[in-house]
């Protein structure tokens, strides 16, 4: 068993057995700035429970930031809105296939 000395109640490691993930980049937010969605109202993409997203996915499918949005939305599992074209029930159903794999 590995016990680290303690010294002024702060506990030492070492630091050679450790392995720690690479630092992640900052998000690459600019496709923002020029997306479709920003020149319309947030209640176009974040309907009424039951309202239509089609003109939404619409707007979406004609936007050139659609896939950065998706990636974003599926990494930051955003759970309400239509993002990258897709609705809350179609991003959680590609999370589910894609775990599968």
């Amino acid at each position: 068993m590995f016990s680290a000395p303690r010294q002024s109640g702060a506990m030492q490691t070492d630091t050679a057995v450790l392995t720690f993930p690479a630092p992640r980049p900052a998000a690459d937010l600019s496709w923002r700035e020029d997306a479709l969605c920003a020149q319309a109202g947030p209640e176009f993409f974040f309907p009424a429970p039951g309202s239509s997203t089609r003109e939404a996915k619409q707007l979406c499918g004609a936007c050139e930031g659609r896939v950065a949005c998706l990636e974003y939305a599926l990494a930051h599992d955003e759970r309400f809105g239509v993002w990258g074209g897709l609705s809350e029930k179609e991003r959680l159903r590609l999370r589910r296939e894609g775990g599968r794999g």
